[in-house]
């Protein structure tokens, strides 16, 4: 007996089916990419029951002429290919001539088509893959795709299916994905006979992402652009501060086909490395155009993986399209009613200068020997080694007159964010008073009615590594009063012996003596000579984990620990006035995380206490 089978045709369909349509999100997303493809400028997605019980896609592109139709459904048909050559370099979003066949045979389907310029239109009725009418019909120009019944005949498909709620929300944000990567089409998504969003199609990015993403997220947004060579990225970004718990809201598309992709995820991550809280997530909406010939697409049956030639090229453009976002902010005009407008955007750099803390300054000596002085608050400028394009000039934002004072200071301030006290302007006035020290390791003051809990080092770490990494500030270095030789570890000897003009920028004066063996000369002003050495077996032995992704990347890491060493140190008492220096960059925003993410000052107000010991309930 044959132990080998050979499947029915009506079986393999099934089976291609399955690779395919997964859900009726599937269908939606195959729909919509052929409609874009046939060159619509308006595409209507309805959809009632999860995209199960009915769905429809409506466009007005080309259209089909009646022998088109007639075979439209059959495995691997399509107008988008014709021989091997077109995989070379892959245009359009769809490619395979799967989607109509793997959906037909799991639905019952009708399609209605008109070519553009015919007298007339064709109407083919479908019943598990087969044809069950065609003819003529008047319709207008373009395509309608109804689908009813999906998976009616795969009970096993059905089991696995979720509530129709989330099938249905499934389906929106597979349209949602299609209408942001194509900002020229206009496409309306109906589910349950409601409305869920409309775009203008006007070609406009920021008009697809603020009637997609909504208004508040719309006008945090951060604008991306930078070209080189046939790289191209564009796009928005978020604000440091208005970070996420998840990944949800970051959209990644190349050459208008929305991807899922670690690599352009790491990217943009990478940039906020030093600026986002530890377990946050940027937003954003990436668009990459790059040669059809240097992607490949035909690496998964859903099309949402691809595979780039030069991946190290893409990430470096992405990232530093990012990061250039991020030192030069230029807001993104969110396309909001003109008469209403749009708020202030978060990640400005402009902040007012405090005045209202009420203290005595220190000394003049005290502040040269912690380097404390006071300096107008910006976030950081994280300088590279030779980036891909110098970054802009950090602007001023330019606050719309008609936000008060009050409604600036509020924007100001994510809300969420565990920085330091309220800034309302009647706080403004209020005197910081300094408490103490609890633990030898957090400062503990008091500001109007609200009590701000500081972590001393991770405080102090944030504003040295600020001012070291700022852009043209460099780091200082001094001649030690005693060589130091050093003789790490292979491994790490290695490492520094690759990385001396690194050292060198740092502020280290490292000389090579025999083989693995070093003598250290000078060191950054920050760190103490006793510490020098230590600092630069950490260094290379973060070097040595990270594999140096970017010469940047090398450099902040290496800053990190510089400044770490060179901090105030947890487990040891700190005077009075170099706690309340820290305890006023905290409070005047200047510091909200340490160079790793983790926050650095948590807030408890007056009825946070009272709560807690039942005062009032």
């Amino acid at each position: 007996m044959a132990k080998i089978n050979i499947l029915s045709p009506f079986v393999a369909d099934l089976i291609a089916a399955g690779e395919v349509v997964e859900r009726p999100a599937s269908a939606v997303k195959e729909l919509v990419e052929n409609a874009l493809d046939a060159q619509a400028r308006n595409i209507t997605v309805e959809i009632r029951g999860g995209g199960a019980e009915y769905l429809r896609v409506t466009d007005d592109g080309c259209g089909m002429s009646a022998e088109d139709a007639g075979i439209a459904f059959l495995r691997h048909a399509t107008s988008k290919l014709r021989d091997e050559r077109g995989l070379e370099a892959i245009g359009t979003l769809g490619f395979r001539g799967e989607a109509l066949a793997a959906i037909s045979s799991v639905s019952h389907v009708e399609l209605l088509t008109r070519e553009r310029g015919a007298a007339g239109g064709t109407r083919v009725a479908l019943d598990a893959g087969e044809i069950a009418e065609m003819g003529e019909a008047g319709c207008p120009e373009g395509t309608t795709m109804i689908v009813r019944g999906l998976f009616y005949n795969t009970p096993a498909r059905l089991k696995f299916m979720k509530s129709d709620r989330a099938e249905g929300a499934a389906c929106v944000q597979a349209a949602l994905r299609c209408a942001l990567g194509r900002p020229d089409v206009s496409v309306r998504c109906i589910k349950d006979g409601r409305e869920e969003f409309f775009t203008p199609g006007d070609g406009r990015a920021e008009s697809a992402v603020y009637a997609l993403l909504g208004r508040e997220l719309a006008a945090s947004l951060a604008a991306v652009s930078s070209g080189e060579g046939d790289i191209r990225v564009s796009g928005f970004t978020s604000a440091p501060g208005t970070g996420r718990g998840s990944r949800g809201a970051q959209y990644f598309f190349c050459n208008g086909r929305y991807i899922r992709s670690q690599l352009l995820q790491a990217a943009v991550e990478q940039a906020y490395k030093n600026a986002m809280l530890t377990g946050r997530f940027p937003a954003c909406a990436i668009y990459l155009d790059i040669s059809a010939a240097a992607v490949d697409v035909n690496v998964h049956p859903a099309k949402t993986e691809v595979k780039f030639s030069d991946e190290r090229r893409v990430f470096d453009a992405v990232h530093y399209a990012v990061l250039g976002a991020l030192e030069s902010p230029a807001p993104a005009a969110a396309a909001a009613p003109e008469a209403e407008p749009s708020p202030p955007k978060l990640y400005t750099s402009a902040r007012p200068e405090r005045s209202g803390f009420r203290v005595a300054e220190p000394s003049a000596a005290y502040q040269t020997r912690l380097d404390l002085s006071p300096r107008p608050a910006a976030p950081p400028q994280r300088a590279h080694t030779a980036p891909p394009a110098a970054p802009a000039e950090r602007r001023e934002a330019a606050w719309p007159p008609e936000w008060s004072a009050a409604a600036r200071e509020a924007a100001a301030v994510p809300a969420g964010r565990p920085a330091a006290a309220p800034r309302t302007e009647a706080a403004e006035d209020e005197p910081l008073r300094l408490i103490g020290e609890a633990l030898e390791l957090y400062i503990l003051v008091q500001k109007g009615d609200s009590l701000i809990i500081i972590d001393k080092h991770a405080a102090h770490e944030r504003m040295i590594f600020d001012r070291i990494s700022r852009d043209g500030a460099g780091v200082m270095s001094q001649a030690l009063l005693e060589s130091v030789p050093l003789t790490p570890p292979r491994d790490l000897a290695e490492v520094i012996g690759e990385n001396l003009a690194l050292f060198s920028e740092l502020g280290f004066e490292l000389e090579s003596y025999g083989e693995g063996a070093f003598i250290l000369r000078g060191a950054p002003c920050e760190l103490d000579a006793g510490e020098a050495a230590a600092a630069v077996e950490e260094i290379a032995d973060e070097l040595a984990r990270s594999g140096r992704v970017t010469a940047r990347s090398a450099r902040e890491e290496a800053l990190k620990t510089v400044a770490c060493k060179a901090a105030i140190k947890a487990g040891k008492s700190s005077q009075p006035q170099e706690l309340l220096r820290v305890a006023e960059a905290v409070c005047r925003g200047e510091v909200t995380t340490c160079p790793h993410g983790r926050p650095v000052a948590w807030t408890l107000t007056r009825r946070d206490l009272d709560r807690q010991f039942k005062r009032i309930v």
